[in-house]
């Protein structure tokens, strides 16, 4: 027979574990729909203003 204290742990672990996967997913998705197209229209205006070889020949 589980004790209180057994049951109460596995309640508390598997809500943290719960809550750890909330945040993981959460940062997945902030960086997919957040931070990525940001670095991603930095790269494209930095490859923008970047001189063309071909102009020094």
């Amino acid at each position: 027979m589980p004790t209180t204290e057994g049951i109460l742990f596995i309640v508390a672990a598997t809500a943290l574990f719960f809550f750890w996967i909330y945040g993981i997913v959460s940062f997945y998705f902030d960086l997919r729909y957040q931070f990525v197209p940001v670095v991603a229209k930095w790269l494209r205006k930095r490859r923008a203003n970047r001189p063309r070889p071909e102009r020094f020949l």
